[in-house]
């Protein structure tokens, strides 16, 4: 297990309260990402590709209310790099109760994963990745990502360092926000 790189937004709360992140990880790797171009009728669209299959992941929680963000970088997934990510998350966010939304990855259900106090592990339904906010947060992101190339895995970690640095909390509440959730913790009282 390797940890690559951390990032975070952190704002240390002022009093103890419960909060809300989606969490979900994302592989990013030198594959060529195809997206859809503009051209004139019948005229299919050329382009560069790359059948590399490196990758790293990353492991992301947002808060949708706020649009704070956490993200580490590892170089896969499985129950070790997600019980460091639990660790490091729950030391960033300590005087708050942290539900986090997961999907039902093995991983996320591991025997061996040791769940910190400060954090409830809310499982979303089977086969249902729309209903996780943060899917659309690495939308946004591979958005900027089609049909580029890479040279190597340093070039890619670069790109994306600078796309989770621009994030704002705007931007990441605006795309994570969804009215039911939002709603949904404005009558528990949650925000």
């Amino acid at each position: 297990m390797i940890l690559l790189k951390q990032y975070a937004t952190l704002v240390k709360p002022e009093f103890e309260r419960i909060r809300y992140f989606a969490q979900d990880e994302s592989r990013f790797g030198l594959k060529t990402t195809v997206g859809r171009l503009i051209t004139s009728l019948g005229v299919k669209p050329l382009g560069s590709w790359q059948w590399q299959f490196k990758a790293f992941w990353i492991y992301g929680a947002v808060e949708p209310t706020t649009g704070e963000q956490f993200f580490l970088q590892f170089t896969h997934v499985d129950s070790e790099c997600y019980q460091l990510f639990l660790d490091q998350f729950s030391q960033a966010y300590p005087d708050s109760l942290n539900i986090l939304q997961v999907d039902n990855g093995a991983f996320h259900k591991a025997k061996d994963l040791v769940i910190p106090d400060n954090i409830m592990l809310l499982f979303q339904p089977p086969y249902c990745p729309e209903l996780n906010p943060i899917e659309r947060l690495w939308q946004h992101l591979k958005k900027d990502l089609r049909w580029a190339l890479f040279k190597n895995l340093t070039q890619l970690q670069t790109k994306v360092d600078k796309l989770i640095a621009d994030l704002t909390t705007k931007t990441v509440a605006s795309l994570t926000g969804f009215s039911f959730i939002v709603d949904a913790l404005s009558v528990a009282g949650i925000f």
